[in-house]
């Protein structure tokens, strides 16, 4: 569906959910909600994945580090659904392997962990992507080169898999149009006022300017870190910044994902094709929403744990190719460290047709999509039938083949694909969520140039509309971190 064909499908009948917020909450409560049989529509103030969505670890995980916390239950929660996704979306999870080495100081003793990874088999019950094991000394310097051998007491070795966060979004966005559901980008949500039932919402599409109204039963409030923002909601959230920044396999030939702890935090080395994504950070904030800074501390702090683990590596600022920060949205209860604080995911209809969803993990979110599914029904004395865990999102015959987790070669039929397929309205959009090509290429600047002048003939921009999007993605390569 088009964007226009979707702009006219919200307004013209009364919807029965209307999801805001694109991002991986919001996606999987539409996919939920068209699989019930309702009549659902998402709207986006900017692009799908715009926020906390596109800028992830990228990894589909029980955390490991959660069940030192006690937190049994959001460890199998979330391990159950990070197998249940490599049935439903296989194309978007890569299993991979994680070293976890334990040093004589560390607050992270090898006993603990031997015991950790194979209670993290365990709520898999056993179907974990590869059994967990401790590895020797001989073992480590074959799968992680390099990593510092003083005080070295010993390591595990487990399971998770690396995924592509922002296609996770729009693959789950493609299923649900498939399936009868509208979904709309650039499409802010302002207010909606309650009229016998009913909420009637204002929307801007802030392309052209233009306001609409549309007619709906339930307003499903999945806005992430925005979520506090309307006056019905009742979310408090506590958020906190994650950094990630990503330099070249080259400077630190890793096999497979190393885990680096400092203090009680971990962070990750995590190999992306040619390129180690390293992070993250997770420190409290409270300034804009849209433009979340990379500060050079930030980058101080990951580079340091890493040499730390690597100290011949000498991992230096201008090794640094790109960078993202993001937010998690928390849900504020209790004190303690950002690290502290839980994972978990809440739900709750705080007025009549009015659902507030916030928190969780990407590993989630399908689960997520369908326990607020289910609040909607059982208010609305409808029957639905069970949701079937292992049904594909996609038919083979429905996926572009070569969008995975790796990025895709550069061509003109791709980036059609994403302008009349995937919604790509701006320049930023193709080179950073629906590619990565922003954060892996050498060659954005030149790249760029020729993906502006492809989506210029697709899209029947002028040559200022093009050089004007030249210069909005410039602007974002150098809060990235991405050398032109």
């Amino acid at each position: 569906m088009e964007r226009e064909e979707a702009l006219q499908a919200l307004v013209e009948q009364p919807l029965d959910v209307l999801v805001v917020g694109g991002g991986i909450v919001g996606a999987g409560v539409i996919y939920a909600a068209v699989r019930a049989g309702l009549r659902a529509g998402l709207v986006e103030q900017y692009d799908f994945a715009f926020g906390t969505s596109s800028r992830s670890s990228r990894l589909l995980h029980g955390g490991l580090r959660y069940l030192a916390q006690g937190r049994v239950g959001l460890v199998f929660e979330a391990s159950q659904e990070k197998l249940r996704l490599s049935k439903v979306v296989p194309h978007l999870v890569e299993p991979l392997p994680f070293v976890f080495p334990s040093y004589r100081d560390s607050r992270w003793p090898l006993w603990q962990l031997r015991i950790g990874v194979k209670l993290y088999d365990a709520l898999c019950y056993g179907r974990n992507f590869g059994p967990s094991r401790s590895l020797r000394l001989s073992e480590i310097g074959e799968l992680i080169p390099g990593l510092r051998r003083e005080g070295y007491w010993g390591a595990v070795r487990y399971f998770d898999a690396l995924t592509n966060d922002s296609r996770l979004v729009l693959d789950t966005l493609r299923a649900s149009v498939m399936r009868g559901g509208i979904v709309c980008n650039y499409l802010r949500f302002e207010k909606a006022d309650r009229e016998q039932n009913r909420w009637i919402c204002q929307l801007v599409d802030t392309l052209t300017g233009e306001r609409l109204s549309c007619e709906t039963g339930w307003v499903v409030n999945a806005c992430g870190p925005w979520a506090p923002q309307f006056p019905q909601s009742k979310v408090r959230l506590r958020l906190t910044k994650g950094i990630h920044l990503v330099i070249s396999r080259e400077r630190l030939p890793i096999r497979e994902a190393v885990v680096m702890s400092e203090g009680k935090r971990i962070l990750f080395g995590i190999p992306w094709g040619r390129r180690v994504i390293l992070g993250t950070t997770d420190t409290d904030y409270t300034d804009s929403l849209e433009d979340i800074p990379i500060e050079e501390t930030d980058i101080d702090y990951v580079l340091g744990v890493t040499n730390e683990y690597f100290p011949q590596a000498t991992i230096g600022r201008e090794d640094v190719r790109a960078g993202w920060a993001g937010l998690r949205p928390l849900v504020a209860k209790g004190r303690g460290g950002p690290s502290d604080i839980s994972r978990a995911h809440v739900i709750h209809v705080s007025s009549p047709g009015w659902v507030d969803v916030a928190g969780g993990k990407l590993t989630t979110y399908l689960l997520m999509g369908e326990q607020v599914v289910r609040k909607i029904v059982a208010s609305m004395h409808r029957r639905v039938g069970r949701f079937n865990p292992g049904e594909p999102l996609l038919s083979t015959s429905e996926c572009f083949p070569e969008l995975g987790v790796l990025p895709p070669e550069p061509s003109q039929e791709v980036v059609e694909y994403f302008c009349r397929r995937e919604w790509a309205r701006r320049l930023e959009d193709i080179m950073i969520r629906r590619t990565s090509w922003h954060y892996y290429r050498d060659d954005v600047a030149q790249l760029s140039r020729q993906v502006a002048s492809w989506m210029a003939e697709i899209l029947g921009w002028d040559e200022f509309r093009k050089q004007e999007e030249i210069g909005r993605y410039f602007a974002q390569c150098a809060k990235t971190c991405v050398k032109l």
